[in-house]
């Protein structure tokens, strides 16, 4: 029977026998098993790969795959996706028994977005390993988007531009390997990626887009205001209102908190960071709710959150709805 190497490997290997990757980072589950797949192919040759919905897939089948030799190929790689669907109360002691005396033949994968601890932990770890793919935090993922974009489309990127790219992408690494091989291409091999390049060639986030129409919101120039959203309206698809609706009730939100965390004498700082606050926004809205009174800001967010309602519900007309509340974003931003 496989065992374990005296010294844990930091990845799965050819020596391990089961493996659970689980984790919300899809990501990470797919480059892992693909990695694997590798080191298989390495030690045995080529690989069978035999594929399980565990929704929908029985224990018995996906244990028979394991035990079961390869008609092509030395070695076998199983994979379960959604695992945790199918190792329950019922199938559980079936897993056990396999991670206790594994197939030499075969390698099972468990992937999975929650993992529960038990005792089938223990067994598995004396034949493989449990790797946790969570989602990664923004210094990890602009560490990550250094290593990557060199190691796999061949450019470099500087910490500057990885800061700018998780930025406007987020952390999703699916999201930000595709963004990484569209620059490493927009730069040639062996170029480097800049904060210009992220600007010019990854397109907007979805908060800039959204504080470009909350930008406006509070200018404090309601004819500005309202043409601005008419050029929203009158130049976008018809459900073009759904979109700017939400930055309304957003923004009401945003002022909404912060005017009660002001009156409440939270530090400026804090309260930027706990609403997720940065740039532009961070100023216009802090600007709002030191002078606004707390009553005031909550009649406002009543007002966005029974405007969306009404659109929601087919009542009235949205972009007269839209329009009347412009006129009173603008008329909290000057006061």
């Amino acid at each position: 029977m496989a065992k374990r190497p005296s010294k844990p490997a930091a990845m799965p290997d050819a020596t391990h026998r089961v493996v659970v990757l689980h984790g919300k980072e899809v990501f990470l589950r797919a480059e892992h098993t693909a990695a694997l797949k590798d080191k298989l192919a390495e030690a045995f040759g080529e690989v069978d790969v035999a594929r399980f919905d565990g929704e929908t897939a029985q224990g018995a089948d996906v244990l028979d795959e394991c035990r079961s030799f390869g008609l092509m190929a030395p070695h076998k790689l199983v994979v379960v996706e959604e695992a945790d669907k199918l190792i329950g109360e019922a199938t559980r002691p079936a897993f056990e028994r396999y991670a206790r005396a594994p197939s030499e033949g075969a390698t099972l994968v468990l992937r999975a977005q929650t993992w529960r601890k038990g005792n089938l932990d223990k067994a598995i770890e004396s034949v493989g390993m449990i790797v946790p793919c969570d989602a990664a935090s923004e210094s990890t993922a602009i560490r990550w988007c250094g290593r990557r974009c060199e190691k796999r489309h061949g450019a470099k990127i500087d910490q500057r531009a990885a800061a700018a790219l998780v930025e406007r992408v987020g952390t999703d690494l699916s999201r930000l390997d595709t963004e990484l091989e569209k620059l490493a291409l927009g730069v040639g091999t062996g170029g480097t990626v800049t904060p210009e390049h992220v600007v010019e060639l990854v397109g907007r986030t979805r908060e800039e887009e959204v504080w470009s129409i909350q930008g406006e919101l509070l200018c404090g120039d309601p004819e500005r205001t309202l043409a601005h959203l008419r050029a929203i309206l009158d130049n976008a698809p018809r459900d073009a209102h759904v979109p700017v609706m939400w930055a309304c009730v957003d923004l009401a939100r945003k002022i909404h908190a912060a005017t009660r965390a002001m009156r409440s004498g939270a530090n400026p700082h804090q309260i930027a960071k706990e609403l997720r606050l940065w740039g532009p926004s961070k100023d216009a809205v802090l600007a709002v709710a030191g002078r606004l009174d707390p009553r005031e800001a909550r009649g406002l967010l009543e007002a966005c959150i029974a405007g969306d309602r009404a659109g929601k519900s087919g009542v009235g007309r949205p972009q007269r709805t839209l329009e009347r509340l412009a006129i009173r974003f603008a008329g909290v931003a000057r006061g």
